[in-house]
């Protein structure tokens, strides 16, 4: 069977193919455009994702950039200052990142350090999240309001607001209706970022010691010596600076309420050399003792008229959860341990035996 000859162009004297057949080249052209094009833009996010990934160089010598942000600065201001701190960042790469991540607008201001391992997300996702280069301050139980002072005004990277002003003024900038700082303050490590204001930091300790104490306020035991939350701080700075191991702190809040409930004096050392103040050498003489003042507990019954301290959990817990007891002295053994005796004669015993090593 002879097969039909194929059409012929009349004019060009060329084979002519059907419509479909050059709909389908046609076809393949596109595909194969379209298909060079999707590898092309998934080469192109591959290396933008790797340039996204990619950690940021530092300038010779610089292992970090300390950078501040403040609030309503922009993107662009913001890559300038990381280029002025000596990061080496391409602007336009990661100006663009930042806005077509969606995330420019939730740029939070802050003190952040950039180190040589942040890539570009790394750093967006920093800033966004607020993620700050943060410094601490810790403030010690057992400490003075003096000490906290001290602490806070040897604190690398806080703006030192309070160094100036008084401890009235103090707590009239912080409005504290405390009459005296003594014992309002609580012991804790508190962070902060750079150049926040110490008055911040301490309006944070002051806000906690009042959660704190009125939270043991309201699961103190029952018949108690102590009638207000002020007198559980009161008694709760003593029994601090009384404890030398932690065991004995409940044993030590019974001593003190057995002596407040019989008017006995609650004469602790503590409190004297307290008020002596900065006028204390290390040597407390049993003319101290005698020398009276509103802190000498040897002298005068009762609680002292502030705090001595700052006392932490722990102690404001055993203050207002002493231990069952009858006991009304207590001796230190020398290891930090306490000694303790209800009579007098037991306790000049014990005293004889670890204060003067008499058998």
């Amino acid at each position: 069977m002879k097969s039909k000859p194929s059409k012929l162009d009349p004019k060009k004297g060329r084979q002519r193919f059907p419509a479909s057949k050059r709909a389908a080249q046609e076809s393949g052209r596109v595909l194969r455009s379209l298909l060079l094009s999707l590898i092309a833009l998934l080469a192109l996010c591959a290396y933008l994702l790797a340039l996204a990934l990619l950690p940021m160089a530092h300038q010779a010598g610089r292992t970090s950039v300390d950078l501040d942000i403040e609030a309503g600065t922009s993107v662009r201001q913001i890559i300038a200052l990381a280029q002025e701190g000596g990061l080496d960042i391409n602007a336009t790469y990661v100006y663009w990142l930042f806005r077509l991540s969606g995330q420019a607008k939730d740029i939070k201001a802050g003190s952040y350090e950039i180190t040589q391992e942040v890539s570009p997300w790394d750093f967006l996702q920093k800033i966004t999240r607020g993620d700050e280069s943060l410094k601490s301050v810790t403030l010690v139980e057992g400490w003075t309001f003096h000490q906290f002072r001290t602490a806070l005004n040897k604190a690398e990277g806080l703006k030192h607001e309070s160094a100036a002003l008084s401890d009235e003024e103090i707590l009239s900038r912080i409005a504290s209706s405390d009459p005296s700082p003594e014992g309002h303050f609580y012991p804790d490590t508190y962070t902060f970022g750079k150049n926040t204001s110490d008055l911040k930091v301490l309006a944070r300790a002051k806000k906690a010691m009042d959660h704190q104490l009125q939270k043991a306020w309201n699961e103190r035991a029952p018949n108690l010596s102590i009638a207000t939350p002020g007198e559980a701080l009161i008694l709760a700075s003593i029994v601090e600076k009384e404890t030398g191991v932690a065991k004995d702190r409940p044993m030590i809040s019974s001593v003190f309420h057995n002596r407040l409930q019989i008017g006995m004096p609650l004469q602790t050392d503590p409190t004297v050399i307290y008020g002596i103040g900065e006028n204390f050498n290390g040597n407390l003489t049993k003319k101290d003792l005698r020398t009276d003042h509103p802190w000498n507990t040897y002298t005068r019954r009762g609680l002292p008229p502030t705090p001595i301290a700052m006392p932490g959990k722990a102690a404001l817990n055993a203050a207002l959860h002493p231990q069952s007891s009858h006991a009304l002295y207590f001796v230190a053994k020398g290891d930090g341990s306490s000694y303790f005796s209800e009579t007098l004669e037991e306790h000049n015993q014990a005293v004889n035996r670890y204060q003067r090593h008499l058998n």
